[in-house]
């Protein structure tokens, strides 16, 4: 019975690691890229719809319009508000194959490093990161 066990969490375990280390993106899927690399990267480029959340503050909504070359992006307010006004920048950076390899958002008028998940066929994006010693959360949604 042991052996059976170590057996299947071996497995398990393979089958896991096997996944963490696979591309998810193929060329040819929808919302993605392939570079000159051949490297296969999600193409943020486009309209977003906004929520910019953040500990004890009403949530406020935007657009952010994303242009990308190649595997760097930068996203712009097309509203704007007190601290990021309209045709700034509120987002930028660089994608790699899994993800984001860096990315930081403009908030109170000053860049900070941010975390954040794309969603299955790249049409929802959610950004973590910290403003004035508050966890601020960023949704975006493909329009």
């Amino acid at each position: 019975m042991k052996k059976i066990l170590s057996i299947v969490i071996i497995l398990f375990l393979a089958t896991i690691v096997s996944a963490q280390t696979e591309n998810p993106l193929k060329q040819g899927m929808p919302n993605t890229i392939t570079l000159s690399n051949g490297e296969v990267i999600y193409d943020l480029s486009g309209k977003w719809d906004a929520i910019y959340e953040r500990e004890g503050f009403d949530a406020q909504r935007d657009i952010v319009k994303i242009t990308q070359q190649g595997n760097k992006f930068v996203g712009i307010k097309l509203i704007g508000d007190e601290y990021v006004g309209k045709g700034e920048e509120t987002i930028k950076g660089e994608l790699e194959k899994d993800g984001f390899k860096s990315l930081s958002a403009n908030t109170c008028e000053r860049w900070m490093s941010a975390n954040a998940k794309i969603g299955k066929k790249c049409n929802k994006i959610k950004i973590g990161t910290y403003v004035q010693g508050l966890f601020a959360d960023i949704t975006l949604t493909r329009k």
